[in-house]
């Protein structure tokens, strides 16, 4: 597998960087606007499912360990204060917060709000790929320069 294909796939499964990171950086590397797009987004995607199928067991095992618990609580605390949007429109308040590219708006913490608020896994994994989608289609636009992000 190429190296700057498999750079842009796990830069965009990643929590912090997700597709935020790897549009840029498949842009860098000269793919098309096109492939940027759609290795970024199915990277993006790739991790959700797992998430939703082995959070409860990941949150198990971590609370049991001190420093996870420490930062799992502390990450808990973050996401619980932007769950207004999701609590207010369900499924549609999640693509929205997932589809805004900000710092801890995108599937990583769309799964982790999901989790949160025991949504259907199903339907989450629906609802947060739809908002990978439109949050690619504005990192490439603002990567091209098309639009501006403030």
């Amino acid at each position: 597998m190429d190296f700057n294909l498999l750079s842009v796939l796990l830069v965009s499964a990643m929590p912090f960087s997700e597709l935020r990171g790897a549009i840029p950086l498949a842009l860098y590397f000269g793919f098309s606007p096109a492939e940027a797009y759609l290795l970024s987004v199915l990277g993006n995607i790739l991790p959700v499912p797992f998430l939703l199928l082995f959070l409860d067991y990941l949150v198990r095992i971590a609370t049991k360990v001190e420093l996870l618990a420490r930062v799992y609580r502390r990450v808990v605390e973050r996401v619980e204060r932007r769950k207004g949007v999701v609590e207010r429109y369900g499924y549609l308040g999640l693509t929205i917060f997932v589809a805004i590219p900000l710092p801890v708006t995108g599937a990583w913490t769309g799964t982790l709000l999901a989790f949160l608020l025991q949504l259907n896994r199903v339907k989450a994994f629906l609802f947060i790929s739809a908002g990978v989608c439109i949050a690619g289609v504005v990192v490439l636009l603002a990567s091209i320069g098309i639009i501006r992000l403030l």
